[in-house]
C-alpha cells in the first residue's frame, strides 16, 4: 500500500479511501494506489462487497495539473478504471464533494453509485479543449442514453446529486453521514445479492439519426472556433455505432489524440492555468493581511454604479449607493431590481434570492453616510475634476482603513489618490460594462497603494465572482491602452478604404465577438467622443484630431442605445447595418484631408489592427504595467473577448511567432511612420532572440 490510498473492512464491505489532499487528484501515486487497493480488497475473502471513496474534503475532483504536457506514468487513469470494472467483487463509489473529470469516470467504473446530497458530478474536459479520456465518452451513454450524455459532455458543467439521479447516473443520493449510510447501501446490496453492472455491457443506441448532426447545428455558434465540442460529439456517437466496447474506448483515444495535440487545447490549457496564476502577484507575501469588508459604499446609481452594486449584493454583501439627487437613486434602485428580476425569469436565480439582494440595498444623498463602510468605489463621470472632487469628500468622511477605489476606465489613479491624505488606501478597481456580467476586474496599483489594500481587493474579486488582474498606473491601463491602437488602425484603415463592415467581418471571423466599430456602436459614440473632446480641451498640442467619428457622435448618433451609429440598427434588433450617414460622413472626411483611396485587404485588417495591439502588449510588458504576459492575456480574454481557444493577445502571438510579426511592424513603421508603430524593445529583443512572451 502507499500512502495517499488505504484500505480497511467494516464487517463485511471493504472500504477503498483516497486521500490525497486538497482535491484527491488523480495523480500517478493515486492511480497506483487504487489498484494496490483494489487488489487486496479482492483478495481479502471476508469483503463482500467495496466501496470507493475520498478522504477529506471530497472525491477525486479530477487529474493532477501537475502532471500536465509530462510523459504519462503507468498505470493510465483508463487501465486503472477498466481494471475497477473488471473487478469479480461489488463495487460501490461513494460519493461527497465535487467528482470531477477523471474522479467521475471512476464512478461510471464502479457497479452502483451512492452520493451525497450536496455531491456534484461534471466532465470538464471540454473547457480544456479536451474530451474525457478514460472511458467517459463511452460509459456515460450506455448508462443514461446518448443525447443525454452528449448534452452533459458538450456542456461540461458540474451536476447536482438529485440531478445526477434522475439522469440515471447515481443509484441512490443521502444526507448527513455519507460513509454510513455508504456501507449500509452496500450491505443491503449484499443482502439481496444484487448483481455486477459493468457498464461496459449496457447496450446503447442513438434515439434518432439526427440527434448528433442536430446537436452540431444547435451549438454551433456558441462554440464557433472551439474544436473539443465537436470532438466530443464523435466519440459519443462512436459508442453508437458498435456494440465491441473496445472499439469505442479505441476512437475516443484518437480523438484525445487529436484534440491533445491541437492549438486550440494548447491556448485553452494556456487560458485554465493563467486564470490561476494571474491571482498571485510577484512581491507580494501571501501572508500579507487582508481587511475585512463587510459593508460597501458606491458612488453613482447609474448604470456602472448599479452594476457594480449588484456584484456585492449577489455576494451577500451590503451596499449603500450614493446619489446627489432622490430620483437619480429611484432609477438606479429600479434598474437593478428589473435586472434581478430579468435573472429571475430566466430560472437562474429564485424570487427570494432577488428579495434577499435587494434588502441588502441601501441608498443616500448625503456623504456621512459613507463613514462606515469598509470600501467605497467611486463611478461617476469620466472627469478628473469630478473624481478629484468626489475623492476629497471621501477622504473627509470615510473611516481609517476603508479602501477608496476609483471606477476609472483610463484616468490617472496616482492624481486621484493626491485629493486625499491616504494614497496608500487608494487602488483603482475597474469594471468591465455591464459590471454585473463581465467577469474582468482590472485593480489599478498606485505608486503609493499598500500591499495590505492590494491583497485584500484581489482577494475581493475572486469572492464576487470576477477575475482580478493587477496591473499598473498610464492611461488606459493594459485593455483600454491596447484598445485604443486598435481602434485607431481600425479607423485608419478605413479612411483608407475599407468599410466598417469589412473591419469588423475579419475580426468576428478572427473569433473577436464582434468588430471595433459594433463594439463601440455598443459602448456608445459618445464616450470615445467626450474623452477625445476632454483632450483636446486640456491637452490640444497631443489631442486626437477631428473625424468622421465626432461627426457621427455631433449628430447624436451615439450607437445601439439611439438607433444609429456608425451602423443603423432596427428597433428591438442589434443587429448592424451599413448606414447612408456614416458612408457620407466617411467619404466627406476623405475629401476634407484628400486621402485617395485603395482596396485594402482582409490580411492587412487583421494584421494591422492585431499586431498594432501585439506591439502596444509588449511595451507594457516593458513599462511594468503588467507584470506577466498571462495578465494581458487573461485582462483580454474576459475584458474583450479575446477567443479562448488562441490562449490571449501574447499567446497568439507567440503561436504566429514574434519574428514574423516584429517584421512586419517594422515594415509598417516605415511605411506610415507613425509613433504606435514604433517595434517595442522588447518584441525587437525576443524575435532576434527566437523566443516568445512564454519565455519570460
Amino acid at each position: 500500500m502507499n500512502d495517499v490510498v488505504s484500505y480497511k473492512r467494516d464487517g463485511e464491505i471493504g472500504v477503498i479511501t483516497i486521500n490525497n489532499p486538497p482535491v484527491n487528484a488523480l495523480g500517478h501515486a493515486v492511480r497506483q494506489g487504487i489498484l494496490d487497493a483494489l487488489a487486496q480488497g479482492t483478495a481479502d475473502d471476508d469483503a463482500k462487497a467495496l466501496i470507493i471513496t475520498g478522504g477529506g474534503r471530497t472525491f477525486p475532483a479530477g487529474a493532477d495539473i501537475r502532471e500536465f504536457g509530462k510523459p504519462p506514468q503507468e498505470p493510465s487513469l483508463p487501465d486503472v478504471i477498466n481494471q475497477l470494472e473488471a473487478s469479480k467483487k461489488l463495487l460501490i463509489a461513494a460519493v461527497h464533494g465535487t467528482a470531477l473529470g477523471g474522479g467521475m469516470e471512476i464512478t461510471l467504473g464502479c457497479d452502483y453509485r451512492v452520493a451525497l446530497d450536496s455531491a456534484k458530478m461534471g466532465l470538464p474536459e471540454v473547457h480544456l479543449g479536451l474530451l474525457p479520456g478514460a472511458g467517459g465518452t463511452q460509459r456515460l451513454p450506455r448508462l443514461i442514453g446518448a443525447k443525454a450524455a452528449m448534452e452533459a459532455i458538450v456542456a461540461g458543467k458540474p451536476m447536482k446529486a438529485a440531478q445526477l439521479q434522475k439522469m440515471g447516473v447515481v443509484d441512490k443520493v443521502v444526507s448527513g453521514d455519507l460513509m454510513a449510510q455508504a456501507l449500509d447501501y452496500a450491505r443491503q446490496l449484499v443482502a439481496k445479492d444484487a448483481p455486477l453492472r459493468p457498464v461496459r455491457d449496457l447496450e446503447v443506441k442513438a434515439e434518432s439519426a439526427d440527434i448528433f448532426s442536430d446537436f452540431e447545428k444547435s451549438i454551433a455558434r456558441k462554440s464557433r472556433g472551439f474544436l473539443a465540442p465537436f470532438h466530443c460529439i464523435k466519440a459519443v456517437q462512436a459508442a453508437t455505432e458498435s456494440s465491441d466496447f473496445e472499439a469505442g474506448l479505441k476512437r475516443e483515444r484518437e480523438l484525445f489524440a487529436e484534440l491533445l495535440k491541437s492549438p486550440e487545447s494548447a491556448a485553452q490549457r494556456h487560458v485554465f492555468f493563467a486564470e490561476r496564476e494571474v491571482a498571485k502577484i510577484p512581491g507580494i507575501d501571501k501572508k500579507t493581511a487582508k481587511r475585512d469588508i463587510e459593508q460597501v459604499g458606491i458612488i453613482g446609481a447609474g448604470t456602472m454604479g448599479g452594476g457594480i452594486a449588484m456584484n456585492f449584493l449577489s455576494a451577500g454583501i451590503p451596499v449603500r449607493v450614493l446619489e446627489m439627487k432622490q430620483e437619480a437613486l429611484d432609477k438606479g434602485v429600479a434598474l437593478i431590481r428589473k435586472n434581478y428580476e430579468a435573472t429571475a425569469k430566466k430560472g437562474r436565480m429564485t424570487s427570494d434570492q432577488v428579495e434577499k439582494c435587494m434588502a441588502l440595498l441601501d441608498t443616500t444623498l448625503a456623504y456621512d453616510d459613507l463613514s462606515e463602510v469598509d470600501l467605497v468605489i467611486e463611478a461617476v463621470f469620466e472627469n478628473m475634476k469630478v473624481k478629484k472632487e468626489v475623492f476629497g469628500e471621501l477622504d473627509r468622511v470615510c473611516k481609517k482603513g476603508a479602501i477608496l477605489a476609483t471606477n476609472t476606465s483610463t484616468l490617472d489613479v496616482n492624481e486621484i489618490a493626491q485629493s486625499t491624505k491616504r494614497p496608500e488606501d487608494v487602488i483603482g478597481m475597474h469594471f468591465f460594462s455591464p459590471a454585473n456580467v463581465m467577469k474582468l476586474l482590472e485593480n489599478v496599483r498606485g505608486d503609493k497603494t499598500s500591499d495590505e489594500v492590494i491583497a485584500t481587493v484581489m482577494a475581493l474579486s475572486k469572492r464576487i465572482g470576477k477575475v482580478g488582474v493587477l496591473v499598473g498606473v498610464c492611461n488606459g491601463f493594459v485593455g483600454n491602452r491596447i484598445l485604443h491602437k486598435r481602434q485607431h488602425q481600425a479607423t485608419q484603415l478605413v479612411n483608407e478604404g475599407a468599410t466598417p463592415a469589412q473591419v469588423d467581418k475579419v475580426l468576428f471571423d478572427f473569433g473577436l465577438p464582434m468588430g471595433p466599430f459594433a463594439m463601440a456602436d455598443l459602448a456608445g459614440l459618445d464616450v470615445g467622443w467626450r474623452i477625445r473632446e476632454g483632450l483636446r480641451e486640456d491637452d490640444p498640442a497631443n489631442a486626437p484630431e477631428y473625424n468622421w467619428l465626432d461627426a457621427l457622435a455631433e449628430q447624436k448618433r451615439w450607437g445601439q442605445k439611439t438607433g444609429g451609429g456608425v451602423f443603423d440598427y432596427a428597433e428591438g434588433d442589434r443587429t448592424p447595418r451599413p448606414s447612408d450617414v456614416t458612408a457620407a460622413e466617411i467619404e466627406k472626411y476623405r475629401k476634407e484631408k484628400g486621402i485617395e483611396t485603395r482596396d485594402v485587404s482582409d490580411d492587412e485588417i487583421l494584421e494591422r489592427c492585431l499586431y498594432v495591439m501585439v506591439n502596444e502588449g509588449a511595451k507594457i510588458l516593458e513599462e511594468g504595467i503588467a507584470m506577466r504576459p498571462l495578465d494581458v492575456d487573461i485582462v483580454w480574454i474576459y475584458g474583450y473577448g479575446f477567443p479562448v481557444y488562441r490562449g490571449g493577445l501574447m499567446f497568439w502571438a507567440d503561436q504566429v511567432g514574434l519574428d514574423k510579426i516584429y517584421a512586419k511592424i517594422k515594415q509598417f513603421h516605415e511605411e506610415a511612420g507613425e509613433d504606435e508603430w514604433k517595434p517595442s524593445a522588447l518584441l525587437e529583443k525576443l524575435a532576434g532572440q527566437g523566443k516568445g512572451f512564454g519565455d519570460l
